[in-house]
């Protein structure tokens, strides 16, 4: 049964905390083209590591852990739309 946090961009599942788009954009998982990834699955993140940027009208804008923990799954492809509430990264 899942539930959603105060801030609205985190729902608590099975698998672990699925962490939610707060906004409308493109996705990018690194910081610049060629770059490594921000995160990989298996990293240990902690809070306030950037996990990806959303980029909504021409603001490139971090997605902050909410928390520390291990990142499960990336649901997400690198420079593809998402919508407001869509599941991007498990974390545990």
């Amino acid at each position: 049964n899942p539930k959603t946090t105060n801030d609205e961009t985190s729902i608590t599942s099975q698998e672990g905390e699925v962490i939610v788009s707060p906004m409308v954009g493109i996705v990018y998982l690194s910081p610049e083209p060629g770059a490594a990834n921000f995160i990989k699955p298996k990293d240990i993140v902690k809070e306030g590591d950037t996990l990806l940027l959303i980029e909504a009208m021409k603001t490139f804008n971090p997605l902050r852990a909410p928390r520390s923990g291990k990142i499960v799954e990336i649901k997400v492809s690198d420079r593809t739309p998402v919508e407001f509430g869509e599941e991007l990264i498990v974390i545990e």
